[in-house]
């Protein structure tokens, strides 16, 4: 009696698999941030303009001299006086009130305000931010630029910066630079290097991997200084697709081979050691999304980040096909929110991937327009 053809397994949807690639990475190591003093340390003006004493009301006041910011703290503010003062500089002694430049009048004998001044206006008080102790992150929170800023406002070490390094390996046998007919020259490569470099990598393109076992296994086994290294091609089920037994047998952690979308099915993410690999489909349209939506959680996953949500809402014009049962995501030009869909050949086409504005999120059954969510092709 003939057996039952066994079922491929449930693949991962898209959300699935970028989690399960977003988890792969230790949470981040920060340290809590407490307030080293009282911020502000003094009382500063908060307007370019002049400091003074509410009692004297509209009367002009002598200019006692002009203070800046980071000047020492000096001038005493008596009846009939005022300093010029400048936005951030420290609030003289006596003074307790900021009139901004533009509500102030020049006499003969000095300035007066326009309207009568109010006790407190354009005053940022000792502590009003933050006092001396407090704790203003708690550890282990996602780091950010503004982050970033807060420990070297508090007097913390300031991390050296570098961008990570994203090494591109196109693979296959096919790719020559003058191709016959039989051959293609490669366009993921500098696409894919294009795309990391705009995402804010080092990115390094590559020789192609030619499809050999041994090739690849050498060329896996000394990656040198790649943060991430993405390859192109060799992860499906053909003869030749040989990362998937290569990687495994190297030892690799695997987080995920093939996903529920559609371009883009044999996807592979693994860690080799230290290092992320992210194996893309050979097709480009396919290669490219997948580069689109998992490299910026790789570089965010090692830099300790959150990775920004790369969809947009939008208006789908007219209706999409997808037969399939997987989501599908469909060149558009876009105007504002509105999605046009172009006459795409799939995920080879990469003509009408170049002409596009965006992908639109197509679900199983295919759409008749309306409401969607598109990632923007950059």
């Amino acid at each position: 009696m003939m057996g039952s053809m066994s079922r491929e397994p449930a693949l991962p949807s898209l959300e699935e698999a970028l989690n399960t690639l977003a988890g792969a990475f230790p949470p981040p190591a920060t340290a809590a941030i407490l307030a080293d003093r009282d911020d502000p340390a003094l009382d500063r003006s908060a307007m370019d303009g002049a400091a003074m004493r509410c009692a004297d009301g509209l009367r002009e006041r002598t200019v006692l001299g002009t203070l800046y910011a980071g000047d020492a703290p000096r001038f005493q503010v008596t009846e009939g006086t005022c300093v010029r003062i400048m936005t951030g500089a420290c609030l003289p002694a006596g003074a307790d009130t900021v009139v901004p430049v533009e509500k102030l009048k020049l006499g003969e004998g000095g300035l007066s305000p326009l309207t009568t001044p109010e006790p407190g206006a354009w005053i940022r008080r000792r502590g009003d931010q933050a006092r001396a102790g407090d704790l203003l992150l708690a550890a282990g929170l996602p780091d950010n630029v503004a982050r970033a800023g807060l420990r070297a406002q508090v007097g913390l070490p300031v991390e050296p910066l570098r961008r990570l390094i994203v090494g591109i390996a196109p693979t296959g046998d096919e790719l020559v630079a003058n191709p016959g007919p039989h051959q293609i020259r490669d366009a993921n490569g500098p696409m894919l290097a294009a795309l990391a470099h705009a995402l804010g990598a080092d990115a390094r393109l590559l020789a192609p991997v030619p499809d050999d076992p041994a090739a690849l296994e050498s060329f896996l086994g000394d990656l040198g200084e790649l943060d991430i290294l993405v390859t192109s091609g060799g992860v499906s089920l053909g003869d030749k697709d040989h990362l998937p037994r290569v990687l495994a047998a190297m030892g690799a952690r695997m987080l995920f081979h093939k996903i529920r979308l559609k371009p883009g099915k044999p996807m592979l993410a693994a860690l080799l050691g230290r290092r992320v690999i992210l194996g893309l489909p050979g097709n480009p349209v396919s290669s490219y999304l997948n580069a689109l939506l998992f490299l910026p959680v790789a570089m965010a996953g090692l830099q300790g980040r959150t990775a920004p949500d790369p969809w947009r809402p939008g208006i789908l014009e007219s209706a999409v096909a997808n037969p399939g049962d997987r989501p599908l995501l469909y060149p558009c030009r876009r105007q504002g929110d509105r999605l046009q869909p172009l006459a795409s050949q799939g995920s080879a086409d990469l003509i009408r991937l170049a002409q596009a504005d965006a992908c639109a999120w197509i679900p199983e059954g295919g759409s008749g327009g309306g409401p969607t969510r598109y990632l923007d092709v950059i």
